[in-house]
This record gives C-alpha cells, sequence and structure tokens, in this order.
C-alpha cells in the first residue's frame, strides 16, 4: 500500500487532544493509489476528530488529486500525500514528480473524465499548486464544522 509516517514534534505526538496533526503516505503511482490515499486520509481526519461532510468532502478531493498524479504524473515513482489538520482546517497535499501545471478543467457534460479540479475549486475553501525543482504539489484546505 505505502509508507505512512507521522510528521509531528516529539512533545505533540499523535493525540486527541492535540490541535494539531500532521502525517504523509507515500504510494506508488498506480491504479490502486487513489483508494489507499482516501481511505488513509478518511482515517486520519477521523481519528482526529473530523467527521460528516467535512471528511466526505476531504476523502474526495483527496481521490480526485491522487488521480490526477498517477494520470498526469510520471509512469513510476512516489505519489507523497500530506495531511495536516490545524484547529478546524483540513490542509491535504499531493505532491509528484511530474512536470506542467495542472488546470480546471470545463469539459463537455459527456465528457469521460476532467472534473477533478473543478471540483477542488468548487467544494475546498481553498486550494493551490506549489511548484517544486522536482515537480508540485497540489493542495486544499476545508473548513470543518467545529
Amino acid at each position: 500500500m505505502g509508507d505512512v509516517r507521522d510528521l509531528s514534534s516529539a512533545p505533540s505526538v499523535r493525540r486527541r487532544d492535540a490541535h494539531v496533526v500532521d502525517g504523509e503516505l507515500v504510494v506508488e503511482a498506480e491504479r490502486s493509489a487513489p483508494r489507499a490515499a482516501r481511505h488513509w486520509v478518511m482515517r486520519t481526519i477521523a481519528d482526529a476528530g473530523v467527521g460528516g461532510a467535512s471528511n466526505q468532502v476531504v476523502e474526495l478531493l483527496t481521490g480526485e488529486l491522487v488521480s490526477n498524479a498517477v494520470v498526469h504524473g510520471p509512469d513510476a515513482g512516489a505519489v507523497r500525500i500530506h495531511v495536516r489538520i490545524d484547529g478546524v482546517t483540513v490542509r491535504v497535499g499531493v505532491r509528484d514528480t511530474g512536470g506542467g501545471t495542472p488546470v480546471v478543467g470545463h469539459p463537455e457534460p459527456t465528457a469521460p473524465s476532467g472534473r477533478g479540479l473543478a471540483l477542488v475549486e468548487a467544494l475546498s475553501s481553498d486550494w493551490g499548486i506549489q511548484s517544486h525543482p522536482d515537480g508540485k504539489t497540489v493542495w486544499f484546505e476545508v473548513l470543518t464544522d467545529e
């Protein structure tokens, strides 16, 4: 599946009463990656007390970004999924080593794909793209109901 790392510092090791949670999952860029990422993010944020519609939106948008990384990124390599919960904000970043800059598509109604970033734009409270020398991170934030 993937390599899970807890990125929180020693004094704030993941606790239910901690207000900040940081975690990262690394998966191979293959067909099963979006499902593995969705499930991991869903469990991570649920363990931190994020549920309901917020949890479902984060799960959906994570799957969209990881799918984009698998489809449009390099054929082989790692996709890194980072989740940070800070108060009422859940931020997810998906990093790959692919080139190019993702754009929000406006496909025809009958087109089979091309709506992922439009969903991210519509359902997140904020999103963006950060370029790196070896790729990019596409991220989004969702404000929870807490």
